[in-house]
């Protein structure tokens, strides 16, 4: 069922957007797929700080498209109108089916399949890499990760703050919530997203939350989900 959204570059729709992300990493499912992008292409600017989840969601997007990491399918969504044309997203499955432009090599569509241009394009990066003596990246996943603290009188804000704090070329922290365990205490659930040329999960956890200074707060740390992007 598709998901529908308000104008996203009004107030009324960031806010509700918002309140939509405080639980979710993804407009649909567990990775990013066509249904960000979808959503993603709408805005006619970055949106405001004071959207918090909105503005984390944003720059996650943001991020990976930049490491071409937006590949997977989605529900199909709709955004209402936005400002300009140009915001206006039809659906995933309308934009698949749609034929491509005749001889327009200046348009770009992030939903439809690698052409020849883009295929040749990519060859000459990786061949580009392979002569500089750069490790080509194999891919990414998305990780979601329980953080348990020491005990009731952890300071649980502080803990969170000690994990993103956590900086490594490849990491990119995503959404997060506390979730009650017992005996009023609380672990901190947060994703992830990692290059996995980059980035080991083990050696973040045992070198990094679960070392000094983060294991002042930091008891322990498991690995609930990891799935390949």
């Amino acid at each position: 069922m598709a998901v529908s959204f308000a104008n996203v570059n009004s107030e009324a729709g960031l806010k509700k957007l918002d309140e939509y992300l405080l639980t979710r990493s993804y407009i649909t499912g567990y990775q990013a797929s066509k249904d960000d992008l979808a959503v993603y292409s709408s805005f006619s600017a970055a949106p405001s700080s004071k959207y918090i989840n909105v503005t984390r969601w944003f720059s996650h997007i943001d991020a990976l498209l930049r490491l071409s990491g937006v590949t997977a399918e989605g529900q199909g969504v709709k955004v209402e109108s936005s400002a300009g044309p140009s915001a206006s997203t039809p659906d995933v499955a309308d934009t698949a089916a749609a034929p491509a432009a005749d001889d327009d090599d200046d348009d770009v569509d992030l939903f439809g399949e690698e052409t020849e241009e883009e295929k040749k394009a990519a060859e000459e990066r990786a061949a580009a890499v392979k002569a500089s003596g750069k490790k080509k990246e194999s891919g990414k996943s998305s990780v979601l990760l329980d953080v348990k603290p020491w005990d009731d009188e952890t300071d649980m804000a502080k803990l969170e703050e000690a994990v993103r704090n956590v900086k490594m070329e490849g990491l990119l922290w995503g959404a997060s919530k506390l979730v009650p365990v017992g005996y009023g205490i609380k672990k901190l659930q947060i994703m992830l997203t990692i290059v996995d040329d980059l980035v080991s999960v083990d050696t973040l956890i045992e070198d990094h939350l679960c070392a000094e200074p983060v294991n002042e707060h930091v008891q322990s740390c498991d690995i609930v989900a990891f799935n390949k992007i």
